[in-house]
């Protein structure tokens, strides 16, 4: 993975024409950038190859629940019956987290999407092709490759994303579960002010009390935001390690030496995509449970 095609760069190098250097050379420049490249232009909204495997994703999601939803049997047989004991599997892990099977199949299709679509992104990172095939194009006295295809998950915009998406819909689920009046004090708890008044003569402890409570509210919020940090930089990190660690396997030896950690990057992706799902539906079940006294 990551490899240049010297197919590749011949074709691609005659349609850019880089710009000489001294010797009459241009110098051929690929590297694993933190960053997704763009490799076309909607008007003036750059599509990086990032977002075309995010979306081939989506497309192979599509394509796989339709198949499924159509050929819906009693007897499930096939792809039906590979999915069916998936979702049982990952009912049985969920019902340890939430407690009950009835919220375990409310929050299912959201964490299953989450699951699948992070897992197949994860995957397709490592799929021959992504990283390897791609345009060259001339910057200075350097030709740049860039491949119309990486792994999204490999980029921090989509983590990011993901994770945003994740703890806002755990809050969104919280303020249905709980209310919004409640479910905003566990943040900014104005109730703990306003029960001042009525309890300084029988407890006048709640003068300081009270605002610990509120204080303690601030420091949730913060903890949200970390949330949101974790998830999409573990994600990130991990998936963006392997793609270097593979890109630095081949280029020391292409043939054998890449073989095992390509497994080993299969068993991480599938990892981290099972944590991410973990985390997001402890978050879901955290934000649904009201505190106890």
């Amino acid at each position: 993975m990551n490899m240049v095609n010297t197919n590749i760069e011949n074709e691609s190098a005659t349609q850019i024409e880089a710009a000489p250097s001294e010797e009459g050379h241009a110098e051929l420049v690929h590297e694993n950038t933190l960053f997704a490249e763009p490799v076309a232009h909607i008007g003036s909204f750059p599509v990086t190859n990032a977002l075309l495997t995010s979306t081939l994703a989506l497309v192979i999601i599509v394509v796989l629940s339709l198949a499924i939803r159509f050929r819906l049997k009693t007897v499930p047989r096939g792809l039906q019956n590979v999915m069916e004991l998936i979702i049982d599997g990952f009912l049985g892990i969920f019902d340890s987290v939430t407690g009950s099977r009835q919220r375990s199949l409310k929050f299912a299709p959201i964490v299953l999407a989450f699951f699948f679509f992070i897992l197949i992104n994860n995957w397709m990172g490592i799929l021959p092709g992504v990283g390897s095939i791609g345009q060259i194009a001339a910057h200075g006295e350097e030709r740049i490759f860039i491949p119309y295809l990486r792994g999204g998950t490999a980029d921090l915009n989509t983590t990011l994303a993901l994770a945003t998406i994740g703890v806002v819909i755990s809050h969104i689920f919280g303020i249905i579960a709980l209310g919004a009046w409640k479910y905003l004090n566990k943040f900014i708890n104005i109730k703990a002010f306003l029960e001042i008044p009525g309890k300084i003569v029988k407890d006048p402890a709640i003068v300081l009390i009270n605002p610990i409570k509120a204080f303690v509210g601030l420091i949730e919020i913060v903890g949200e935001l970390a949330k949101v940090a974790s998830l999409s930089f573990r994600l990130f990190g991990n998936v963006f390690a392997g793609e270097v660690l593979l890109a630095s396997m081949a280029a020391i030896l292409a043939f054998g030496i890449p073989i095992p950690f390509i497994f080993l990057e299969v068993l991480v992706g599938l990892i981290q995509a099972l944590i991410f799902a973990m985390l997001i539906i402890t978050y879901l079940t955290i934000n649904t449970n009201a505190e106890e006294h």
